[in-house]
């Protein structure tokens, strides 16, 4: 009995001594972050000069810790997205006009006339998860009418959001508002195309013996830019959302490069777009081979306590993998505790930027501390480094990097998510 105590005890103390001594300290998050965070990139807007010099930013840090880029010479990830301003829109059902603002259509056709006969039926019921549901469908490759529940009608028209920037795509889709009769619906539109750049950085650091299988840390890096004064203050600097996460993005990525012993390859990915419709995650992800994907952390606001406290975070879907079991049994002997998500029904696992490689069946998940009851800066000017727990963000960001070590070394591979209820 007494060797037995006495193994834990020198199980539990090394454990406390490694988390102590992982090499991320808080003197280079607060540098990151504040770089990030600053009101010279103006809350890093998608399509403004400051989210490209945050980019840059981004990219020079991988390359400074030694990364290299997924693909050919650049750490950008470069891909054109469309934009869609309506100019007319007109719809029929039986010959009766249909009022318009009834229906929001996602078009990169400059003229288009859409028939319900021609099309595919997709239905958003009442018991759906709106806005994920609406971003499925909008990245289709076919033609849809997608029929809304009337219990979303007050939500309808945020659909329009969806034009603002999406894929170039062949395909059209037509969401319409479940009151309107769809059995001989005609609409025809008319809308101004714009084509964009954006970029995601992704860098990697190659495996050893299992170099052809993936483990990603990602976290998105744009924000909201300049909005409406709060204050006298119109620069929504997204500290907590999201340069937290893409600042332990950046110090994961110099410390497992100086650890160097990764027996499969590591891929970080600092994400565009993600406040727009998470279009920066679903183009990364089109990328891979999502069966050579064995788990993703994707990083999203850890400055601020959680629930818990200190020395804690969630884990979205947690019941749908045994990645967070993984994560929590290699955190044992430690005081930082991994906690299944406690608001399942704000239904966060297909919310974030893990979603699209989920769906895909990867064990991708979201770690977070967002109170997603009370975060009382979210989304506001407010959200500025001096709101942020430094010392508890690093303590988080060393729990991710203890926490994954099984599955880098490929002693560990995390179940897939179970797809069936998503076909």
């Amino acid at each position: 009995m007494k060797k037995v105590i006495g193994y834990t005890l020198l199980l539990c103390s090394t454990h406390v001594y490694a988390q102590k001594h992982i090499n991320i300290r808080v003197e280079d998050v607060s540098k990151t972050i504040s770089v990030l965070a600053s009101d010279s990139l103006q809350g890093r807007k998608v399509f403004t000069p400051e989210i490209d010099k945050a980019a840059q930013y981004i990219a020079e840090a991988f390359q400074q810790a030694g990364l290299k880029p997924l693909k050919g010479n650049s750490f950008l990830q470069s891909f054109s997205m469309v934009s869609a301003t309506q100019e007319s829109l007109t719809a029929k059902s039986n010959g009766t006009e249909v009022d318009p603002q009834k229906i929001v259509l996602i078009t990169s056709k400059p003229q288009i006339t859409l028939s319900s006969h021609n099309l595919s039926i997709e239905k958003i019921t009442a018991t759906d998860n709106f806005f994920s549901k609406a971003i499925q469908f909008a990245a289709s490759d076919k033609d849809l009418l997608v029929v809304v529940d009337p219990a979303f009608a007050d939500r309808f028209p945020r659909l329009s959001m969806l034009k603002r920037s999406f894929f170039q795509s062949a395909a059209s889709v037509a969401f319409v508002l479940g009151d309107v009769d769809t059995q001989n619906l005609t609409i025809t539109a008319s809308h101004n195309i714009k084509e964009h750049q954006l970029a995601n950085v992704v860098g990697i650091l190659p495996g050893k013996k299992k170099a052809d299988e993936y483990v990603i840390f990602s976290a998105h890096y744009d924000h909201l830019g300049i909005g409406k004064p709060v204050n006298g203050d119109s620069i929504y600097n997204g500290a907590n959302d999201n340069a937290s996460g893409t600042t332990a993005v950046i110090e994961l990525a110099k410390y497992f490069k100086a650890k160097g012993d990764n027996e499969r390859t590591l891929i970080f990915a600092a994400f565009t777009a993600e406040e727009s419709g998470g279009f920066g995650s679903q183009y990364f992800s089109k990328q891979l081979p999502p069966e050579k994907v064995v788990a993703m952390l994707n990083i999203e606001m850890i400055g601020t306590d959680s629930k818990w406290g200190k020395n804690s975070a969630y884990i979205t879907g947690f019941e749908k993998t045994d990645l967070g079991t993984i994560l929590q049994k290699n955190l044992k002997g430690t005081d930082f505790n991994f906690y299944p998500d406690p608001y399942p029904d704000q239904q966060l696992f297909y919310r974030s930027d893990n979603a699209t490689l989920a769906r895909l069946g990867v064990a991708a998940h979201t770690i977070s501390t967002s109170k997603m009851d009370n975060e009382p800066n979210y989304h506001k000017p407010s959200d500025e480094v001096s709101t942020l727990d430094l010392e508890n963000m690093t303590a988080i960001i060393k729990a991710i990097a203890l926490s994954a070590k099984s599955i880098i070394a490929g002693t560990d591979t995390p179940s897939r998510v179970d797809t069936s209820d998503l076909r």
